[in-house]
């Protein structure tokens, strides 16, 4: 790994996240808080900044990234954001605990949405904004960002693109990946402000919520000013507005581009997109008569929480408006079924992604033909074209791998649990990027009882659920610090 080039190009991600903590604080100024809370931006941001002037400074010189070195940049800079990040909160008093610190940062820039904060009314504007913009950066990715905005890594974008971007497949728009990831962030950026406008003149909510929300539903995050989450609002057109954008970030937004290019077919064409839309469809109205079964409320009631539910689990939002851990125990299943399948490839969703899953449902549907005929020969094919057996492999290797971590965190986790329905669903919402689980880690409840030590595990798992997997672990591999 070429650790000069690899440390130069995480200091100019340190670099954007101290700049944006110093223009919360302006955020913060805005609306007359405590000079302390200001402070604490301002110095958070100035220490970042210095820090990333520094090590840029020692590392400076020509870039030229293997594929290697794209995995060591996106994974040390994730780390180097949560460090840096955390810094806000720890100057401010809003967490006390470092660990706890990075484990609501990691949360923010993974998407997971997973918290450790109580009565969020209580918390600073300022420190509010920071933490929604950490979802914002890390639902299209910081780094992917720098790809965009920093002309001189030319070939080497390609590197840290593939590392950061989710998905077994990386689609490129255009020729050039650094004109790819700007069009991303457009689309991206284009969504996330139709939806502040409505939110804020549709849905009646004040700019800064629609901000926040907007950030936290576009990114997949579910990190919310309110500690009811989005049901505070206990508006029907505020839930409408907001699953739908959530189905929309599901999305992958390749699909988005063509469609604003005028090409909105491209949509149905696409195989995952049609497993995504039908089987979210037929989990809504599954839970929808479950619950209304189980007298929840009304038919509307219940498919107005079912479909706000499902969406914001499969999209591993984890926004809420109801307390699906009082559901039914069919339905507080599926949810966690879906809590494995996550969003689209290429979206900001989590999870293991649709196209995986339906991949590895079409391989089972092959094996058992081959069960019945061992001398045919059936090619497996998605969307027409047929799918490479290499894919095939990398993609069964990825479940067992995604499995096997599931189940030893799940062990782990029951050491610092008090149940293991709180153990599993904290490793699956954390390592899947969703935020709530069930029992002690449920809708109404956060992550704060759980101990520092078994907070640094899930944070790891964040890690490890946002960069698919294998960018991280393959640090551990010796060979690959050989040169």
């Amino acid at each position: 790994m070429n650790k000069r080039a690899v440390f130069h190009l995480v200091a100019y991600m340190t670099l954007v996240i101290g700049i944006a903590m110093v223009a919360c604080a302006g955020i913060s100024l805005a609306y007359r808080e405590p000079l302390s809370v200001q402070l604490s931006l301002v110095y958070s941001g100035a220490i970042a900044i210095v820090c990333a002037g520094l090590v840029g400074f020692l590392t400076r010189g020509d870039i030229n990234l293997s594929r290697r070195d794209g995995f060591g940049i996106v994974t040390f800079g994730w780390i180097s954001a949560t460090i840096f990040g955390a810094l806000p909160y720890i100057f401010s008093g809003v967490i006390a605990h470092p660990v706890s610190a990075m484990f609501e940062t990691m949360s923010g820039f993974t998407t997971t949405g997973a918290s450790v904060m109580s009565d969020l009314e209580a918390i600073p504007r300022g420190i509010h904004f920071w933490r929604a913009l950490t979802h914002w950066f890390g639902g299209m990715g910081v780094l992917v960002l720098c790809v965009a905005i920093l002309p001189f890594l030319g070939v080497g974008g390609m590197q840290i693109y593939r590392a950061e971007m989710p998905g077994p497949s990386k689609d490129r728009l255009t020729p050039r990946i650094a004109t790819t990831a700007k069009l991303l962030w457009g689309v991206y950026a284009l969504l996330t402000f139709v939806e502040v406008l409505l939110l804020k003149f549709v849905g009646g909510m004040d700019w800064f919520d629609s901000f926040c929300h907007a950030f936290g539903t576009m990114a997949t995050g579910g990190f919310s000013t309110r500690s009811a989450s989005v049901g505070a609002y206990d508006s029907a057109i505020v839930d409408t507005i907001i699953t739908v954008f959530m189905f929309l970030a599901g999305i992958n937004f390749s699909l988005h581009y063509y469609a604003l290019s005028g090409k909105p077919h491209r949509y149905f064409q696409d195989p995952e997109f049609r497993f995504y839309a039908i089987f979210l469809s037929c989990a809504t109205l599954f839970i929808t008569f479950n619950i209304w079964h189980a007298d929840w409320g009304s038919l509307s009631r219940c498919f107005r929480d079912s479909a706000f539910t499902a969406t914001s689990v499969i999209t591993t939002t984890g926004f809420c408006t109801a307390d699906f851990d009082q559901w039914p125990n069919a339905s507080r299943l599926l949810l966690v079924v879906i809590m494995f399948i996550g969003g689209c490839a290429g979206s900001t969703g989590g999870g293991m992604k649709v196209v995986r899953v339906f991949i590895m449902f079409k391989k089972m549907v092959r094996e058992l033909k081959l069960f019945m005929r061992p001398s045919a020969v059936i090619q497996m094919k998605l969307g027409g074209k047929p799918v490479e057996q290499e894919i095939i492999s990398h993609i069964a290797a990825f479940f067992a791998i995604f499995m096997l971590i599931f189940a030893v965190g799940s062990f782990v986790m029951t050491f610092f649990t008090p149940n293991l329905e709180t153990a599993a669903t904290s490793v699956i919402a954390t390592l899947g990027n969703i935020g709530p689980g069930l029992n002690a880690v449920g809708a109404t409840q956060n992550y704060a009882a759980i101990s520092p030590l078994g907070q640094g595990i899930l944070t790891f798992f964040m890690l490890l659920g946002r960069l698919e997997l294998y960018t991280v672990l393959i640090l551990f591999l010796p060979s690959f610090w050989k040169k």
